[in-house]
């Protein structure tokens, strides 16, 4: 399906320098900053207090965290657990303080609002805990990157894994780099989502690149950069509508989900910007600048599949 047909190809490539120094320059001040400021770890890293309180009838969770805030604690996880009577609040670990007189704390400031609040589950989150999830994490995300790798070496050539890999990892740094600048919490949810925006740049980087191997079979007279300008611009349509789809739903997550999505939507939606631009740019850049040529992906076979015309531009693969 297509809105629309691009028929004069777009010359992306004349302007991958600039382009590329743009996205080098974002790069490195999100490692300045990663490195300056680091991630503000929720409780799941750090470790600290869960809570489980129960209210005989729907709790007001803008209260609860309200109420929690005036205690002095900016940061707060609360959430529905359950059912609507039930809310789990999860609280950063405060020096001189031990988990119960946290809970004691806060349970005192919940029953001032409604008296009816009533502790029913407390959880202590160690810091072993906490290096454990980090540890797991990169591990995740080392294995993504490696799976990654080797899909796209076997089906394409290991000039495009690496280009991609590397635009990735592009993508990964920055999201990272917001969270550090703005200071805003890493959850367990946001590291997911920051999986899966390595899996959506995927997709994308291997539409783009499936067309450059069309394009290589079917366009014998054009150059590289050439080859790579078409499909970028062929896919365009596609783009739009994969991309602008999601990020509605993503949206919808952002303004309508509460606090509990609201970090997860933002990563996902800084994701999903920065895989657009990688992929169209920085991983086709790198794989032209890396020599890929026609020799690397046509091993032989026809130069074009049956009723295709030589001089369509949109002839392939169209999600």
């Amino acid at each position: 399906m297509e809105f629309f047909r691009i028929h004069k190809t777009i010359p992306f490539m004349r302007h991958a320098l600039v382009l590329n120094i743009v996205s080098f320059a974002t790069f490195a001040l999100a490692v300045f900053f990663l490195f300056h400021r680091g991630l503000h770890l929720s409780v799941e890293f750090t470790g600290g207090t869960v809570m489980e309180v129960a209210y005989k009838q729907s709790a007001d969770i803008g209260k609860v965290r309200e109420a929690i805030g005036k205690l002095g604690y900016a940061d707060v996880q609360v959430q529905s657990y359950g059912s609507s009577e039930n809310v789990q609040i999860r609280l950063p670990a405060q020096k001189g303080m031990s988990s119960d007189q946290q809970s004691s704390q806060v349970m005192g400031a919940l029953q001032s609002v409604d008296p009816s609040a009533t502790q029913r589950g407390l959880e202590v989150v160690g810091p072993q805990v906490g290096e454990e999830l980090t540890t797991n994490g990169l591990k995740a995300l080392g294995m993504v990157v490696v799976g990654i790798m080797i899909y796209l070496a076997f089906r394409f050539e290991w000039k495009f894994a690496l280009a991609t890999v590397l635009a990735n990892l592009h993508d990964v740094v920055i999201i990272l780099g917001f969270f550090a600048f703005f200071q805003w919490e890493f959850s367990l949810a946001v590291l997911a989502a920051v999986l899966a925006v390595l899996g959506y740049s995927v997709n994308e980087s291997v539409v783009i690149f499936d067309r450059v191997r069309e394009n290589f079979r079917r366009y014998r007279k054009l150059s590289t950069h050439e080859v790579i300008d078409n499909a970028i611009t062929s896919t365009i349509s596609r783009t739009i509508i994969t991309h602008g789809s999601t990020q509605l739903v993503v949206l919808s997550m952002f303004f309508f989900g509460g606090p509990t999505l609201h970090y997860f939507a933002l990563a996902l939606t800084i994701g999903i910007c920065f895989g657009i631009y990688s992929s169209c740019f920085v991983a086709a850049a790198i794989a032209m600048w890396l020599g890929v040529k026609r020799e690397d992906l046509i091993k032989g076979g026809p130069t074009k599949r049956d009723g295709e015309s030589e001089d369509d531009p949109n002839a392939g693969a169209v999600v």
